[in-house]
C-alpha cells in the first residue's frame, strides 16, 4: 500500500522540481517513492541513478535520518509522513 511521504530535494536539483525544496509523493519504499518522483519531474532518474539501474556513489538517500545503504537500500519501507533526503556527497578536504 501506498503511503505519502515528502522528499527533500537538494539545491543542486531544485531545477528538476520547478525550485521546490520539498515534494509530496506516494510510496512504500524508497524505489517507489524515487519512480514516482521521476514520474511528477521527469529528469530525476538519470541524476540519481547510474545506467545499471543503482543509486550512483555521490547520491545519498535517508528515510527518517537514516542513510539507507545502512537499511535495506532502495527496498527500505516509508511509513505515511516520512521524509525522505536525497543529499548529494561532499567531497574536499
Amino acid at each position: 500500500m501506498s503511503v505519502s511521504v515528502n522528499v527533500r530535494i537538494p539545491t543542486p536539483l531544485r531545477t528538476l522540481s520547478g525550485g521546490a525544496s520539498e515534494i509530496g509523493v506516494e510510496g512504500s519504499t524508497v524505489a517507489e517513492v524515487l519512480k514516482a518522483l521521476e514520474a511528477a519531474h521527469p529528469g530525476f532518474q538519470e541524476r540519481l541513478f547510474d545506467g545499471d539501474g543503482n543509486l550512483r556513489r555521490f547520491v545519498n538517500v535517508f528515510v527518517a535520518d537514516e542513510d539507507i545503504r545502512f537499511l535495506d537500500g532502495l527496498g527500505t519501507a516509508v511509513a505515511e509522513g516520512q521524509t525522505v533526503s536525497i543529499i548529494p556527497a561532499v567531497a574536499g578536504g
